[in-house]
C-alpha cells in the first residue's frame, strides 16, 4: 500500500450507524460505520474542544456533543453553525477484516 496507511481498527469494531474513537499513531480519529461503509475523520471538533465520537450520528452527520454543530462524515464539511471549519477526513482501505486510514 502506498502511502502512510496505518491499521485502525477491526471492521467488526465499528457498529454501524455509530462512531467509535480510535488514536492511531498519536492522532485521534473517528470511525464511522454508515451504510455498510467506514468513514473516518479527525476527533476532535473544529469549534470546541469535543470529541466527535461522543456526539450522535444520523445518516452520514456527526453533531457535536458540545454545541450541536453538524458535519459530513464523508467529506468533513461543516453543515451549520456554530462550525465554521470543516474537520479533516481520512481515506479509508479494508484489507482482510482490518480498517486502514491514510494519514497522509
Amino acid at each position: 500500500m502506498s502511502g502512510n496507511w496505518m491499521e485502525a481498527a477491526s471492521l467488526d469494531a465499528i457498529p454501524e450507524d455509530d462512531v467509535i474513537g480510535v488514536v492511531v499513531a498519536g492522532r485521534d480519529i473517528a470511525l464511522y460505520g454508515v451504510g455498510g461503509e467506514v468513514f473516518a475523520t479527525d476527533n476532535v471538533c473544529t469549534h470546541g474542544n469535543a470529541r466527535l465520537c461522543d456526539g450522535f450520528l444520523e445518516g452520514h452527520e456527526i453533531e457535536c456533543p458540545l454545541h450541536q454543530g453538524k458535519f459530513d462524515v464523508r467529506t468533513g464539511a461543516a453543515l451549520c453553525a456554530p462550525l465554521t471549519e470543516a474537520v479533516k477526513i481520512y481515506p479509508i482501505r479494508i484489507e482482510a477484516d482490518k480498517v486502514y486510514v491514510d494519514l497522509g
